[in-house]
């Protein structure tokens, strides 16, 4: 049985919609090996070359704040492990997720296809180019945090859509939604590995 939906909840306020994406998709199949014990706990593990799969309630936030019930599509920077992704799969027709760790993108898709999560669509590349074949996206989200947004990423959104990032401000990291007409609205506090340039194959 997967606990997480119900220990996440005391935290979040899940819709129906998500809560079920947490109780269908388990995280001990996206921890590295070894780790699986810790799999359910509200902390964030380590994956290759310092990032790391992001702590359940990070993730169980920013798919709150990201508002994707009934989007189409969304792009994500920084699919590690690819449980972002796995949830987002549940929710969204649509998800493009990009990781710059080919190895990374190599274990996901595995699971992915384990896990019969045909709707994601993933790849190795540097994540701040977005991935403009499939633009523009309603929804777009970072999974890691960036001292800003490349223009090359907001061109890629939908006229109606969010941007949602942690965005480095001082010693803070602060979720922040950015629209395309240049708006851009702060959230909340977290706490993300940076955003990198460069594929490591």
């Amino acid at each position: 049985m997967n606990p997480l939906a119900d220990k996440l909840a005391d935290f979040v306020e899940f819709t129906p919609t998500i809560y079920k994406a947490f109780s269908e998709i388990d995280r001990k199949f996206f921890v590295p090996p070894g780790l699986e014990k810790h799999a359910y706990d509200i902390t964030p593990l380590p994956l290759a070359d310092n990032s790391t799969i992001s702590s359940p309630l990070t993730i169980a936030k920013m798919t709150i704040l990201l508002e994707a019930e009934n989007v189409d599509k969304v792009l994500e920077i920084g699919s590690g492990s690819g449980y972002q992704a796995a949830i987002l799969s549940k929710i969204v027709r649509r998800v493009f997720t990009i990781e710059r760790i080919c190895s990374l993108v190599k274990i996901a898709k595995e699971r992915f296809e384990k896990l019969r999560l045909f709707n994601i669509n993933i790849k190795c590349d540097d994540g701040r180019h977005g991935w403009r074949e499939f633009a523009p996206y309603e929804r777009i989200l970072f999974s890691a945090a960036t001292d800003e947004i490349p223009k090359e990423i907001i061109d890629q959104l939908d006229e109606n859509g969010f941007l949602l990032a942690p965005i480095n401000k001082g010693n803070s990291q602060i979720i922040t939604k950015f629209y395309k007409n240049g708006k851009k609205e702060e959230l909340d506090k977290c706490e993300f590995v940076p955003l990198k340039k460069g594929i490591i194959v």
